[in-house]
């Protein structure tokens, strides 16, 4: 009875959220999609629907519900064609949050969560720079400790939410010569000076997703900022990567979902050689594969998900869903744009937009090729 009420539970959840972006988003982001970016305003808006960070403690101002909550805000969001929000609003709330809930001091907590359960903070997280970007070890950013302070240079790109955002988790070299040992990871307060943005990068997908260059300049940050200890950045970055890949692969899979079935809608309205698309066996066999090949996935990615909410998931197998996961939404935006015909080469069609935002889902977070080295590592060792 428990289990069952739990599942209704998360059931009306859903409902919620669909309600609130079908009022708050669905009517203005085709909008928001050609201006390339989201309006700040929509974080409060989201925060005071109790839509971010919602398993954040109480005590931090958020709803202490299980994980399976969060992921499906941005399942949702996926699923009803908003990917670009599906991403911003996951690196704020499964990315960004865990970070502080699981590697911060009580200090950072009460100062920050709060923050960003409400939407006055918006946050972000600097791993990429322009010459490092699967490998982590290479990046040159620094950190030098200065008196009280630290004093940050250097830069990062691709950064999701960098023009909003209001606080940064910065990876940066603290000690050159020490390799991974040498990372350390910063609460960087944007308001600071020596920061700045620089342009919102013009990509073919995901365009109302703002991702940024971010500039470092002599910046200097107290060393209250530090997160967690210095030199085990590397260490909380490899520890925290299974819950941002799990939930790439959960809106990987919503966003085949919604794509899949406005196709099964348009497949029984539109009309060839006298038929009805949905009647002839090419039409009939390709959608069946991709029911198939997204039901299976979603499978595999509720089971992740159950796992992580026990504590039981592993690099590995978290690298496993995201890979199968963003490999089957791309092949079957690609499969449900080909039914569309030339239609779906148009703007005009939302399965042109479920296509285009489905490529940057095998690069970020790591690229389906990193994620099978990540695999192959766990099952025969290092090459």
């Amino acid at each position: 009875m428990a289990a069952n009420a739990e599942a209704e539970e998360l059931v009306l959840f859903r409902d919620t959220v669909v309600k609130v972006l079908d009022h708050e988003v669905r009517p203005h982001y085709e909008q928001w999609d050609r201006e390339g970016i989201v309006p700040r305003a929509l974080w409060q808006t989201l925060g005071e629907a109790g839509m971010l960070c919602v398993d954040v403690p109480e005590e931090y101002g958020g709803c202490g519900v299980p994980f399976e909550y969060s992921v499906a805000v941005g399942a949702e969001m996926a699923r009803m064609g908003f990917g670009a929000l599906a991403t911003n609003v996951m690196v704020h709330s499964d990315i960004v949050a865990p970070y502080l809930s699981h590697i911060g001091n009580e200090e950072q907590r009460q100062y920050w969560l709060p923050k960003m359960v409400s939407g006055e903070v918006v946050g972000a997280i600097a791993m990429t720079e322009p010459g490092a970007g699967s490998d982590l070890q290479a990046m040159r950013t620094s950190a030098v400790t200065d008196g009280d302070d630290y004093v940050l240079n250097g830069s990062k790109t691709f950064i999701t939410n960098g023009q909003h955002a209001d606080m940064v988790i910065v990876a940066a070299r603290t000690d050159p010569k020490a390799g991974a040992r040498g990372i350390s990871l910063f609460l960087v307060d944007t308001s600071l000076p020596g920061f700045s943005r620089g342009r919102n990068l013009d990509k073919i997908g995901q365009h109302c997703g703002d991702t940024s260059e971010l500039f470092f300049s002599d910046m200097r940050i107290p060393r209250s900022a530090l997160l967690g200890e210095e030199g085990q950045g590397f260490m909380y970055l490899m520890r925290e990567l299974p819950r941002e890949r799990l939930v790439i692969g959960a809106i990987g899979v919503a966003a085949a979902r919604g794509a899949l079935d406005i196709t099964i809608d348009y497949a029984g309205e539109r009309e060839l050689f006298g038929q009805k698309l949905k009647q002839l066996q090419n039409t009939r066999f390709r959608i069946a594969e991709m029911e198939t090949d997204c039901r299976i996935n979603k499978a595999f990615v509720d089971q992740c998900v159950a796992e992580y909410s026990r504590g039981e998931l592993d690099a590995a197998t978290a690298s496993m869903a995201k890979y199968s996961a963003t490999e089957m939404q791309f092949r079957v935006a690609d499969g449900c744009l080909q039914i569309f015909g030339g239609y779906g080469y148009t703007t005009e069609y939302p399965i042109s937009r479920a296509f285009l935002d489905a490529r940057v889902q095998r690069i970020y977070g790591g690229t389906s090729e990193v994620m099978k080295e990540v695999i192959a590592r766990s099952l025969l060792g290092r090459a």
